[in-house]
């Protein structure tokens, strides 16, 4: 995608523009971003989609058993009878992998890396509905994809701003609303992180919510050490050769600081397995369980592609590939592997293609390593075959 070149889902705006003037800076509404724009999926499929055990739905109730009621899915088909005409929410989380045509409005943010992106909530809301005023720390793309709802943004939000108390939904206490909008469907708003918003719905209407992954210093430095620590032998420890004699045993010394410094400094400034942890870590698929694949090895995997079968990507799995020196890693929901350079071109069309095949594969099934990648590929679950 040329990032200069005027886009309408940007307003018409280019994306170097947006992402200098808007990416994480402040809001901006577009109007029409996909014009005519119809929802590839209604209100009762997405309440169907609710009543499955394997995907993640709420109900939040403005004025229920307690004010903001919330319930957590599963739903019983009858659960939504009961509900009042106004004022409650449905939310569905990552629509875009149980349903092919909501994971194709993705192709409209190709202007961002992929594995930034975590998944498309959508969200259906009764007059009235709405989850209250509250912050994300993270961006969030707000495309009204049926009906018409009322947004408001307000001030920037931390830690420290205050909620209301309740012990599953952080609701901002105070809300100090600047600008509001209503958006019909195909207008869609930007919001950075830690913007306070509220959106109300005017009538029953659907929202498409594309979030993105952003993980907290404390989570980078939990989870990057423990992937360290699986490559430290116990021999690895705090020393003190050269030691000067102390004037007082009890205090701790800036040598003692510097030399501890050093110890993290020697493993947390390894920028190979740094990015080999991140590159798994973003890649981390929401649904493990549902990346899995068959045994198979290489020669099934070829005499099928000759017959005609078609790989394409899990929708639950999450790829990325980036460079080490003259090789390439590949990062497969969570995993990763080393490859030589010369299959550059083989991981981009793996990560980027809608489907694989004879024609498409055609040199790199030649390949060794290429034909043993998607084979692996395959049996770990991150490709599967389009007939299964």
């Amino acid at each position: 995608m040329n990032p200069d070149i005027p886009l309408q889902l940007l307003g018409g705006i280019t994306a170097r523009e947006f992402l200098r003037d808007y990416w994480q800076k402040k809001p901006l509404l577009i109007r029409q971003a996909i014009p005519d724009f119809e929802s590839p999926i209604d209100p009762d499929e997405l309440a169907g989609l609710a009543l499955e055990e394997e995907i993640e739905s709420r109900l939040i109730i403005e004025n229920g058993a307690r004010p903001w009621e919330l319930r957590r899915g599963p739903f019983a088909e009858d659960e939504f009878s009961k509900l009042p005409e106004t004022e409650w929410t449905l939310l569905v989380q990552a629509v875009d992998q149980f349903v092919p045509e909501v994971g194709e409005l993705l192709d409209n943010f190709r202007f961002l890396p992929s594995w930034r992106i975590d998944d498309v909530m959508i969200s259906y809301a009764a007059p009235g509905g709405s989850v209250g005023p509250h912050f994300d720390n993270y961006d969030v793309f707000l495309l009204q994809g049926h009906g018409k709802r009322h947004w408001k943004i307000g001030q920037m939000c931390d830690t420290d701003s205050p909620l209301l108390e309740h012990a599953d939904l952080r609701i901002l206490a105070d809300f100090q609303g600047s600008d509001e909008w209503t958006l019909e469907p195909g207008d869609m708003l930007y919001l950075p992180p830690r913007l306070a918003h509220w959106g109300v719905a005017v009538d029953d209407c659907l929202t498409y919510s594309v979030g993105f992954r952003a993980p907290s210093a404390a989570e980078v430095l939990t989870h990057f050490t423990d992937f360290l620590s699986q490559f430290m032998s116990d021999e690895e420890r705090y020393t003190d050769a050269d030691a000067q004699p102390v004037s007082d045993p009890h205090q701790i010394q800036r040598d003692a600081l510097d030399r501890l410094k050093a110890l993290l400094a020697e493993h947390m400034g390894d920028e190979r397995l740094l990015l080999t942890w991140f590159g798994q870590f973003m890649t981390e698929p929401r649904y493990p369980e549902m990346v899995t694949g068959p045994e198979l090895d290489d020669a099934e995997l070829l005499d099928s592609l000759e017959q005609g079968a078609i790989l394409i990507r899990n929708p639950s799995a999450r790829l990325a590939w980036s460079e080490v020196d003259e090789d390439l890693l590949l990062f497969a929901s969570g995993q990763s592997r080393l490859l030589p350079g010369r299959l550059r071109e083989l991981l981009k069309l793996i990560c980027a293609a809608d489907a694989l095949h004879i024609d498409n594969l055609g040199q790199w099934l030649a390949d060794d390593d290429g034909r043993n990648l998607l084979c692996e590929l395959v049996k770990q679950g991150s490709l599967g075959f389009a007939d299964e």
